[in-house]
């Protein structure tokens, strides 16, 4: 009997034939195929519907809508601009700020 448990381990080892190195690695590699499958579908997924449906709502701004931007700041869209990703949000008597489209969050018709 050895005295060293890495002599133990030498012992036991023995060359697997090759076949069996598949059916091996297989139970191996299921679990972290399945926990991939689970982060996609829960995470992966919907973040991309959501950004989907971001882009979608963005499209549809126009003239008059009532919006919400990133930072809080509510008012009118007074001017959208096909040349640039902006558009130009009235949020008081003579006060109009323009911003970039992907800072809207919300749309109020």
């Amino acid at each position: 009997m050895p005295f060293f448990p890495i002599e133990a381990l030498a012992q036991g080892a023995q060359a697997a034939p090759a076949g069996d190195s598949l059916s091996q690695l297989l139970p191996t590699l299921l679990p972290m195929i399945a926990i991939f499958g689970v982060f996609y579908f829960l995470m992966i997924r919907p973040q991309q519907k959501r950004q989907r449906e971001h882009v979608e709502m963005l499209k549809k701004i126009k003239k008059g809508d009532k919006v919400v931007t990133s930072a809080g700041i509510h008012g009118t869209v007074s001017d959208v601009s096909d040349e640039e990703p902006t558009v130009a949000i009235k949020v008081a008597d003579n006060t109009t700020i323009r911003f970039d489209k992907n800072v809207i969050t919300v749309v109020q018709q």
